[in-house]
């Protein structure tokens, strides 16, 4: 969670941010990057539980990515009310995402794991950061649809029985984590300072509060030590 709420006088009424058309537009950004994000992820689990090697874990991955289908939903509709198309808010974020995806190809299915683990959710961790300056009704979507859908225990308890099973694969697997934290975290400022929506939700503006420096510096390294207690829980070396 970030200083926030600590750091100056309370944030404006919600009906006051929502009526602002510059604090609209980053919303949109926001949901509409998200929007992308969860679509492509539906589109690697169905994908993923093609490669999965039991039934068991095909059905998991098919309830995982039931579970994205219905966020993407959820922020369709939520753009739609904020008067936006929601092909259009995705628009922007295709190429970036689809870069970031085309740079970390999985080779195999227990990279897909580790991507899924600790790739993907540097990403929604950074989202969960910006939330913090949200109105309540969006910053409660973007939390939710940013939360696990079951694929933390799943890949958590299918990498480990990996690893006990053949404890050479696990310096593999932390090579490509490290690979992984690099590429999300270059995404995500990329995706952040292209877009002035992105970045005034990050920087403030008007009546809303933003990150300084410091604050900068803060969330990126409690980004950088979730994704070291990630790669511990998978039982790899950050």
């Amino acid at each position: 969670m970030s200083d926030f709420a600590d750091a100056g006088a309370a944030p404006p009424p919600t009906s006051a941010l929502v009526d602002d058309p510059q604090y609209r537009a980053a919303v949109v950004d926001l949901l509409g990057v998200l929007a992308y994000t969860e679509l492509v992820a539906f589109e690697r689990l169905a994908a993923d539980a093609s490669l999965a090697p039991t039934l068991d874990d095909k059905a998991a991955l098919a309830m995982m990515a039931n579970a994205e289908i219905r966020h993407f939903t959820r922020l369709a509709e939520r753009l739609a009310e904020l008067g936006a198309d929601p092909s259009t808010a995705m628009e922007p974020f295709v190429a970036p995402l689809e870069e970031f995806h085309a740079k970390t190809a999985p080779s195999d299915w227990l990279e897909s794991l580790v991507k899924a683990y600790v790739g993907d959710v540097i990403a929604t961790d950074f989202y969960r950061e910006i939330a913090e300056v949200l109105d309540p009704e969006s910053q409660a979507l973007v939390l939710d649809v940013c939360g696990d859908t079951g694929h933390a225990n799943f890949a958590v308890a299918t990498v480990r029985a990996a690893i006990d099973a053949d404890p050479r694969v696990a310096g593999r697997l932390a090579l490509w984590g490290r690979r992984l934290v690099g590429e999300a975290l270059s995404q995500a400022q990329v995706v952040a300072a292209e877009r002035d929506g992105l970045a005034s939700l990050i920087v403030g503006g008007g009546q809303r509060p933003g990150l300084g420096l410091a604050e900068l510096g803060a969330m990126f390294n409690r980004l950088t030590e979730a994704h070291t207690q990630r790669m511990q829980t998978l039982g790899l070396q950050a």
